[in-house]
């Protein structure tokens, strides 16, 4: 049974930089900041990672009371971020999803760096969120690694069985997605309509790599 991991941001939807902006509104509401500081890295990475660097660059303590004030702003501003920021869903997800949603030998998930919440806000915007029983996200782990394990766990809960991570696709835009797949040892396809070109996507050795998911035929079949 093929069972297939989406990344959210850069595969599935572009929501251009609706969650950057909400993050950064955050440190203003929650923290009082003026000046943000451009620095940190988001591409492939969890919220949870993103929130302590935010944190931890505008000197703010890191606990556990500030990482929840953090996250419940970040939330508080995203649904007003996407809608002013506009985003589009990616080229043939739509038509992807259409093919094999519902099938009963086939499983969909979400393999994202994003929180739970943040997820479903982002996904509702774009009318996606229902393709999608089961996943891991970016709510308590640093790591997309870890992500990656608690996916495949939250896949085995759902199926109430084991399951062979040779089954399992990780479908993502940024090296972090290939390198989460092999961790679990999970088959991995890379596509570039994020923020990596097919020429670095392509040194991370995806078993399938795509320009974007206009032509999924070869996913299709790989997926029989």
């Amino acid at each position: 049974m093929p069972i297939i991991l989406f990344d959210i941001d850069g595969t599935l939807i572009r929501t251009g930089g609706a969650g950057k902006s909400a993050m950064e509104a955050a440190l203003r509401s929650a923290f009082g900041i003026t000046a943000i500081r451009d620095t940190v890295s988001y591409s492939g990475r969890t919220d949870f990672a993103i929130a302590r660097d935010l944190l931890r660059i505008h000197g703010i303590d890191q606990s556990t009371e500030n990482q929840q004030k953090m996250r419940e702003a970040y939330l508080g501003h995203l649904p007003q971020s996407l809608k002013r920021r506009g985003g589009k869903v990616c080229p043939g997800v739509t038509e992807l999803l259409g093919a094999v949603s519902g099938k009963p030998d086939m499983l969909l998930g979400l393999l994202t760096g994003n929180v739970r919440a943040g997820a479903q806000l982002k996904l509702n915007h774009f009318g996606l969120w229902d393709y999608f029983p089961c996943g891991g996200f970016g709510d308590e782990h640093f790591e997309r690694d870890d992500v990656a394990r608690s996916a495949l766990a939250c896949v085995c809960a759902h199926l109430a069985r084991e399951v062979n991570p040779s089954d399992v696709w990780v479908i993502g835009d940024t090296p972090h997605d290939v390198s989460c797949a092999r961790a679990i040892g999970a088959n991995a396809v890379a596509v570039a309509t994020g923020w990596h070109p097919l020429e670095e996507l392509a040194d991370c050795t995806p078993d399938l790599l795509f320009a974007d998911l206009s032509d999924h035929t070869k996913l299709l079949a790989a997926w029989k």
